[in-house]
């Protein structure tokens, strides 16, 4: 079952998407969005892929589904967290910064809570008002829950999980060391995210999903150019189970709340920091990495972050090569 919100008022309209992502018809009948979904996902569930099915049998009305026209498949949600599961990728950019990394971030994930109010579409511009931030890409996986209780348990956490999806963890680097500095977390120097146009259910994804984690290459090209196809399974040091469990230890999640992984990150073949797909490597899934190994093996970074006009795409396809969630394709504007 493929989900999408078409845009429209401030949680789009819920609409169930063929697998081909081709066409799609109105979920309006079961829920009007997909929070009204998830918040009676036990009634709605079984419905919407009953809904799906007839979508594949061509027994309901279906319209082109073009990606553009969606929001992110929750445009709004109560809850976003963000977590660090690709330790790799967070012991690299910590000693870009001359940072020591502590021990425990390899058996105690690390989480922020990101702003949820309003994220952007997944063919929406990234609005830049100083280049001077840094402005990066964070290919990401994410998943959304269904309610789980306060300090569930790893199963308990692993059942919640209903969709799975994609995103861009925009991030503004040189004003994190900043706000790190003050010992009280991410605001500036994370603006709005962006997820891909379409929300997956963890059966329809088969062996792409195991054991808590999507696998398969995360597709990411900047300016038309390969840049990263590291494997969101591997080298993902806490799972997605884990990753919930922990941001329940404390508080109950409400059900629409998004989990991120982080950003995908894989090490090289020899164990150490990852190649450019140049050097037959697997790339990198943000620009900070890749300044990083830059500055390990040159002294400096070469590579600038993001500028205005430079185009990000974001992807993972199926084995017969076929777009699994859509692609997130954003430009940078200047604003």
């Amino acid at each position: 079952m493929k989900l999408a919100s078409l845009k429209g008022g401030r949680d789009g309209r819920l609409v169930v998407v063929s697998n081909d992502l081709a066409w799609f018809t109105d979920a309006g009948t079961i829920a009007p969005t997909l929070q009204a979904a998830l918040d009676d996902w036990e009634r709605c569930e079984p419905m919407l892929k009953a809904l799906a099915l007839s979508v594949e049998d061509g027994g309901v009305p279906l319209e082109r589904f073009h990606e553009h026209d969606a929001a992110s498949p929750l445009p709004r949600a109560y809850q976003w967290v963000d977590g660090s599961a690709y330790v790799n990728h967070v012991q690299l950019v910590r000693q870009a910064r001359g940072a020591e990394m502590p021990e425990t971030f390899w058996t105690d994930p690390l989480m922020y809570q990101g702003a949820s109010d309003g994220f952007l579409g997944p063919r929406d511009t990234i609005p830049l008002a100083d280049a001077a931030w840094g402005c990066d890409l964070e290919g990401e996986v994410a998943v959304i829950v269904g309610d789980v209780p306060l300090g569930a348990t790893r199963e308990e956490a692993l059942a919640a999980i209903t969709l799975v999806m994609l995103c861009n963890d925009v991030s503004l680097r040189n004003l994190i060391p900043g706000e790190l500095a003050k010992g009280f977390g991410f605001v500036q120097s994370k603006p709005a995210s962006a997820f891909s146009p379409v929300a997956v259910s963890v059966d329809a994804l088969g062996e792409a999903w195991k054991d808590g984690k999507l696998h398969g290459a995360l597709l990411v090209t900047l300016n038309g150019k390969d840049f990263g196809k590291a494997d969101a399974g591997v080298d993902m040091t806490f799972d997605f189970a884990t990753l919930v469990a922990h941001a329940a230890k404390t508080r109950g999640l409400a059900a629409g709340t998004i989990v991120g992984s982080g950003t995908v990150s894989n090490r090289g073949a020899d164990g150490g920091p990852g190649k450019p797909i140049a050097e037959g490597g697997l790339g990198y899934s943000c620009l900070a990495e890749l300044r990083t190994v830059e500055t390990i093996l040159g002294g400096a970074a070469k590579t600038s972050f993001l500028l205005g006009e430079d185009m990000v795409r974001i992807e993972m396809r199926d084995a017969k090569g076929h777009s699994i969630f859509g692609a997130i394709e954003q430009t940078v504007e200047r604003v």
